[in-house]
């Protein structure tokens, strides 16, 4: 609206100056045709009655030797008469107490005024901001022979006029200034009448939650337009509560879902090392052996240990929100570690702490499962490899401690690196994909990270920071 209101004034003023110009340019051009029409019949008046003087070329500078300024004075025109040849016979200007400096007709006027159809031209210049109009014609005897050409100039001080019109545009800006800031105005309170409703309506949007109950939108005056957007979202809102009704009984169907597979997938976790070193104490264990017992209690702690991790679990399936339960007490990194690794019997498997003991406040069981669930998963990738390996870094850095695990498996495409950590996902043809999830949990619950690095073909480098206090 406000631009509508500058672009109308823009135009409007456009106009006005150029109407104003063209019926100044038509009213001079008429004012001096009538004076020209006027002074030509003083003239002609003047050779057919009151000279005395046989009418010819010779004498106009004496017919017209007084006469030509009382014709001049009286319709405020310059007179000049030529000779056929241009030659300057007489003029009024003289009589003006100028310097009277006129130079014959040009060539090319003479040419002009001799092709010209009406034997009448009319020339303009301007001078120091005056303008001039000349007229040229012929100066007829009484019998119509040509015996002159007659010279008549008026001259056009337009500075009263263009003051005037200085003077009308000031006030015609004005008037458009003023209709300016009332066009601003209106069109404040107009948009703020329209827009506080969708204001009202936005508001509502945003504090609109899922979760939450949301109020309807009512408004006591609004147009048909606001009012169908309003009946709009109140419908929404009423969809929007049916729906979260449903999300909610979803969402715990869903988490009892969700916790039934993790609960399966952390005690299948355990069971295949179990299996591993069943079948491998089977396969070795020999009653003769002077160390018999030392293995077979050996074989047992592992056993053992696997157990009360499974126990564990079992203990926390009656409260999923506290699975796995988190405690902390004293314990020595390396020693668990090693302890977790000891179920692994593949050689490819290298334990490499860079320190003798390494103390911090966590969770023996849940540190096992971290480690348990990154070889195992390592273990997975070097399968069919060459010359595996998996090996397991324990470090000290200021007040974390920072587990790293790498093998030179088939690494990690780009395209799923960041889906790594999403429950359910899982590169591998059986497993749930819920293992990475449930450590990352784990870390995360003891303010700690966990981030890999991997290169396709390559290998994989997990590493875990825990704080050790």
């Amino acid at each position: 609206m406000i631009l509508l209101v500058l672009l109308a004034s823009i135009l409007i003023l456009v106009v006005t100056l150029y109407q104003y110009d063209e019926q100044t340019k038509d009213y001079n051009i008429q004012r001096f045709e009538r004076k020209e029409s006027a002074t030509k019949q003083s003239i002609e008046l003047e050779l057919k009655n009151k000279t005395t003087y046989p009418v010819s070329t010779e004498n106009l500078s004496k017919i017209f030797k007084e006469r030509i300024y009382e014709i001049s004075a009286i319709h405020k025109l310059n007179i000049s008469m030529y000779d056929m040849n241009g030659k300057l016979l007489k003029s009024s200007i003289a009589n003006a107490f100028e310097k009277l400096d006129i130079q014959p007709i040009s060539e090319s006027i003479l040419d002009e005024l001799a092709q010209n159809s009406n034997h009448k031209i009319l020339k303009a210049r301007e001078e120091n901001g005056i303008g001039y109009q000349s007229s040229y014609s012929y100066v007829n005897d009484p019998k119509f022979k040509r015996i002159g050409i007659l010279e008549l100039q008026f001259t056009q001080d337009n500075s009263e006029i263009e003051k005037e019109l200085r003077e009308f545009m000031y006030r015609l800006s004005l008037v458009y200034l003023l209709m300016f800031l009332i066009a601003i105005a209106f069109a404040y309170f107009l948009s703020s009448y329209i827009t506080r409703s969708i204001k009202t309506i936005s508001d509502k949007m945003q504090q609109t939650r899922l979760n939450e109950r949301n109020e309807k939108i009512i408004l006591n005056a609004a147009s048909s337009e606001i009012e169908i957007l309003v009946e709009a979202y109140n419908n929404m809102i009423d969809q929007l509560e049916e729906s979260a009704v449903k999300l909610a009984r979803s969402e715990r169907e869903q988490a009892w879902r969700e916790m039934a597979k993790q609960v399966a997938h952390e005690i299948k976790n355990p069971l295949t090392p179990m299996r591993l070193t069943v079948q491998s104490f089977e396969r070795k264990f020999d009653p003769e052996d002077k160390d018999a017992r030392e293995k077979l209690a050996e074989y047992s702690q592992t056993l053992i240990q696997q157990i009360d991790v499974m126990s564990a679990i079992a203990s926390a399936f009656s409260d999923f929100a506290k699975m796995p339960t988190q405690k902390r007490e004293k314990i020595e990194v390396i020693g668990v570690v090693k302890l977790a690794l000891d179920i692994f019997n593949e050689d490819y498997v290298k334990y490499l702490p860079k320190e003798k003991e390494l103390y911090a406040n966590l969770d023996k069981t849940q540190l096992i499962r971290i480690v348990t669930n990154l070889v195992n998963n390592a273990s997975q990738s070097v399968e069919n490899k060459e010359n595996p390996l998996i090996e397991v870094k324990v470090l000290s850095e200021g007040n974390d401690i920072k587990i790293i695990v790498s093998d030179n498996g088939k690494g990690i495409s780009e395209e799923v690196e960041d889906l790594i950590f999403e429950p359910k996902f899982t590169t591998k043809t059986s497993g749930m994909g819920l293992g990475l999830p449930m450590i990352k949990n784990i870390i995360e619950a003891y303010d700690g990270t966990i981030y890999f690095t991997s290169k396709e073909g390559i290998g994989t480098v997990f590493t875990v920071i825990l704080p050790k206090t």
